[in-house]
C-alpha cells in the first residue's frame, strides 16, 4: 500500500527523532553547566526542563497509540477481532507451507478469501462471519505474512502467490468456488488468471475484486508521478534496508507502533467510518508481519504487470472500488472492468482502501449477492456459461 508506506517512512523517522531528542535531553541535563555565583563559587546546575521534556518524550514514544487511537477514530458498535480457528497447513508446490483455515457448513458451495499486503487472513472477520452462514469459507495467510511460511525470499511475489492459490482450489470439494481478494489478493486473484486460465473451466466460478489494481500500485495511487519518482532514490533503497537489516527495521516498526505514528499512517488507507478496532487491527498485523516479507512483496509489486489479464476471465467478476480511495484509485477498477468480459463494477461511497472494513456491511452485501447469484442461483438451474452479473 505504497501510499501508507511513503507516510510510515515519514511518521517513523519523526518517531526515531522523537527518541533522539529524548536522548539528547536527558543527555545534556545529566551533564548541567557549571556556572560562578557573586562570590566565585562554581555551581553544578541542571536545567530540570530538560529532564521533565525528555520523560514527555519518552512516555509519548511508549505510549502515544493510547491518546492517537480515540483522536483518530469512532468508537466500536461491532469490534473486529483478530480471531484464529482450527486450521491445517498445506503444501504448495511452490515449497511454501500455507495456513489454512475452513469455516461454514461443509457442504456449502465455497468461497476464497484472499488478503490484502501486509495483513493476514483474521482480517476478514466481519466477511468471513457473513459468508459462513450460508457459504464454506476458506481464508488462508499469504506466503511470509500471518502464519504461512515462504519457502524463500524468491517465493514472494504474485506468480508465486498466484501458483499457491492455485493450490487451494483442491479443497473445494471438487466444486466451482468464487475467489474474493482485496488489494494484492486481487492482484493474485489476476496473476492466476493470467498464468493459469484453465482452471476457469471447471474450478473457479466468479471473481470478485476488492479495491485492487492491474498493474504496479505506484501507477494507480494517488501522487503517482511522485510515487514513480521517489521508487528508485528511496523506496528500492528502503525496502532492500529492509531485508538485510530485518532486526532493526522490526525495532523501528514497534516504536512507531507504540508511539502511535503507525496508526497515524495507517489511518489514511480510511475513510470517515473507520472504528478503534479496525484501525488497531491494520496497525498491528502491519507492525508484527516481518520487515524482510513485507519488502519483498513490496519490491514485488513494483515489476508486476497484469493490465490485460482479465479478459481471459471467462466467468463473472464483480469489481469493488472505493470512491475515496487513494491507494488504489476508483479509475484502475473501471480498468479492470471495462475489459472484462463479464464484469459489474461498484463503487462504495465514503470508502477508501480498507473499505471493507469501515464500511463493511455494503461490501458484505454485495459480495453475497454475487456469491448467491453465481454459486447458488445459477447452480441450481443448471446454467453454465457465464452471464452479466449484477446488471
Amino acid at each position: 500500500m505504497p501510499p501508507i508506506i511513503l507516510a510510515g517512512l515519514v511518521l517513523s523517522l519523526a518517531s526515531w527523532g522523537m527518541l533522539a531528542a529524548a536522548a539528547y535531553l536527558l543527555w545534556s541535563w545529566y551533564q548541567g553547566s557549571w556556572v560562578m555565583d557573586a562570590y566565585d563559587v562554581s555551581h553544578h546546575v541542571r536545567e530540570h526542563w530538560r529532564l521533565w521534556t525528555a520523560l514527555a518524550l519518552l512516555a509519548w514514544s511508549c505510549l502515544g497509540r493510547l491518546v492517537l487511537t480515540p483522536l483518530l477514530t469512532k468508537a466500536d458498535e461491532d469490534p473486529t477481532r483478530a480471531e484464529r480457528g482450527e486450521h491445517q497447513m498445506i503444501a504448495s508446490p511452490t515449497g511454501s507451507n500455507l495456513y489454512v483455515e475452513v469455516h461454514g457448513p461443509a457442504d456449502a458451495p465455497t468461497v476464497i478469501l484472499t488478503h490484502g499486503w501486509g495483513l493476514d487472513s483474521t482480517i476478514w472477520y466481519y466477511l468471513r462471519r457473513h459468508l459462513s452462514q450460508r457459504f464454506r469459507v476458506i481464508v488462508w495467510d499469504l506466503p511470509g505474512l500471518g502464519r504461512s511460511r515462504a519457502a524463500s525470499g524468491s517465493t514472494v511475489d504474485l506468480s508465486h502467490f498466484a501458483t499457491d492459490l492455485k493450490a487451494l482450489l483442491s479443497l473445494t470439494n471438487g466444486k466451482p468456488a468464487i475467489l474474493v481478494g482485496h488489494s494484492i489478493g486481487g492482484m493474485t486473484i489476476l496473476t492466476l488468471v493470467r498464468d493459469h486460465p484453465e482452471v476457469l473451466t471447471d474450478q473457479v466460478a466468479g471473481l470478485v475484486l476488492v479495491n485492487t489494481t492491474y498493474i504496479n500500485p505506484l501507477k494507480t495511487m494517488v501522487l503517482s508521478p511522485l510515487a514513480l519518482a521517489l521508487r528508485w532514490p528511496v523506496l528500492e533503497p528502503v525496502f532492500r534496508l529492509a531485508i538485510w537489516l530485518q532486526p532493526l527495521a522490526w525495532l523501528g516498526a514497534w516504536q512507531s507502533y507504540l508511539s502511535g505514528s503507525a496508526h497515524m499512517a495507517n489511518r489514511i488507507g480510511f475513510a470517515s467510518q473507520v472504528t478503534r478496532s479496525q484501525l488497531e487491527q491494520t496497525t498491528l498485523l502491519a507492525t508484527r508481519n516481518p520487515p524482510a516479507a513485507s519488502a519483498r512483496g513490496n519490491l514485488a509489486m513494483f515489476r508486476w504487470d497484469a493490465h490485460d489479464a482479465i479478459v481471459k476471465a471467462s466467468v463473472p467478476c464483480l469489481i469493488l472500488a472505493g470512491d475515496k480511495d487513494i491507494v488504489t484509485k476508483q479509475e484502475a477498477s473501471e480498468h479492470i472492468a471495462g475489459q472484462a468480459p463479464f464484469a459489474s463494477l461498484r463503487v462504495i461511497d465514503d470508502a477508501n482502501h480498507m473499505g471493507f472494513l469501515e464500511r463493511s456491511e455494503a461490501y458484505n452485501e454485495e459480495i453475497a449477492r454475487f456469491c448467491e447469484l453465481n454459486l447458488v442461483t445459477r447452480a441450481g438451474r443448471g446454467v453454465q456459461e457465464p452471464v452479466p452479473t449484477l446488471a
